[in-house]
């Protein structure tokens, strides 16, 4: 075991996208469990946007976190320690276990134990976590896709889109991304299978290019973006459209409020829906959706990107990172070599 326990703790409230100068590494002893909890060995950290939120001066569905306070993250490791008598030393758990190498843990902080071995266990924090969940209940659940329906998708080369395109095409949908750049694009249609890509950072005129891609209209829109997509998608949508939205990553900042034109009257006169959605709600469900997202990758028709960072050092600038787009895949931080910790295991 590690003489001491690396966290990732918020120096500094940001204004806008947290900076890499907004926290600090601090190194605390290695916890010991208390009764009812269990020590857990962080192997890899996720870096989401929802982090942005969680930081920010008004609260969002969690408190916020305050100025001193390890960095609330989602994690996948290996329980090493325990007091508690459903979590036994050897088994893998992902959940919020924050920014750092050890965490204390009690049950409700873990979102599921982690019992596809034969998968990597850093899929328990992309395709197999809260990415592929996010997109199996937003898209299936909220937006409702029906073969033969088109499905559009922003940020749709990302760790959430690429998977919510991908169930929709096995759903039998017609499915249009948008994304960020020519690779970004080319990797929707050669990787993901959609049946079309725009790149938004170089159509001067996204409502034509929607058209275009989109001739017999919009069914379905997963939105991760709001803004300037979204605009562009409500005046193309159909009779009884869904709406699906899931994030707001085009806007650096909440408040004031941007400005742009009203919904009402789209959702009015297609009689649409447009719905906001955490994949909290559907935490009853989570093995349902795993087991479907484990056979569509052993079959081979959900394949999935990571972009994995080597070290804890690297996580104060990745959520800049995150909304610069600099990132290729679902990004994570390695801590630990699988390999490495499962030698550790037999010694």
């Amino acid at each position: 075991m590690e003489e001491g326990n690396r966290q990732v703790w918020l120096k500094s409230r940001p204004n806008g996208i947290p900076q890499a100068e907004d926290f600090a590494i601090r190194v605390t002893p290695v916890p010991t469990p208390a009764e009812g909890e269990f020590v857990v060995r962080n192997s890899y950290l996720s870096v989401d946007p929802a982090m942005r939120g969680w930081i920010a001066d008004t609260s969002t569905y969690w408190p916020r976190i305050e100025v001193g306070d390890t960095m609330r993250a989602f994690a996948a490791g290996e329980v090493i320690a325990s007091r508690h008598p459903d979590y036994a030393v050897g088994e893998q758990v992902m959940g919020i276990f924050g920014w750092q190498d050890y965490a204390s843990v009690r049950p409700q902080q873990v979102m599921r134990k982690v019992l596809e071995r034969d998968l990597s266990l850093s899929l328990s924090l992309g395709v197999l976590g809260l990415n592929g969940l996010t997109a199996y209940f937003g898209l299936l659940d909220v937006c409702q896709p029906q073969p033969g329906e088109t499905v559009v998708v922003s940020t749709a080369a990302g760790a959430v889109g690429s998977a919510v395109g991908q169930i929709a095409r096995i759903k039998g949908c017609k499915v249009v991304g948008i994304a960020g750049g020519e690779d970004k694009v080319r990797q929707c249609i050669e990787e993901f299978g959609y049946d079309a890509a725009i790149d938004y950072k170089r159509e001067t005129d996204l409502e034509t290019a929607l058209r275009k891609a989109c001739p017999d209209g919009i069914d379905a829109y997963f939105d991760n973006t709001s803004g300037a997509a979204l605009d562009a998608v409500l005046r193309q949508i159909n009779v009884h459209a869904r709406i699906g939205i899931c994030g707001t990553a085009s806007f650096a900042s909440w408040e004031p409020w941007n400005v742009g034109p009203r919904p009402e009257r789209n959702l009015l006169v297609k009689r649409a829906t447009m719905r906001g959605f955490l994949t909290t709600d559907f935490a009853e469900r989570y093995e349902e959706a795993i087991g479907n997202l484990v056979s569509w990758i052993r079959a081979g028709k959900l394949k999935y990107r990571e972009d994995v960072r080597e070290g804890i050092e690297t996580a104060p600038g990745l959520i800049r990172t995150l909304y610069d787009g600099g990132n290729a895949g679902k990004l994570l931080i390695r801590l630990r070599e699988e390999q490495a910790l499962a030698e550790e295991g037999k010694s």
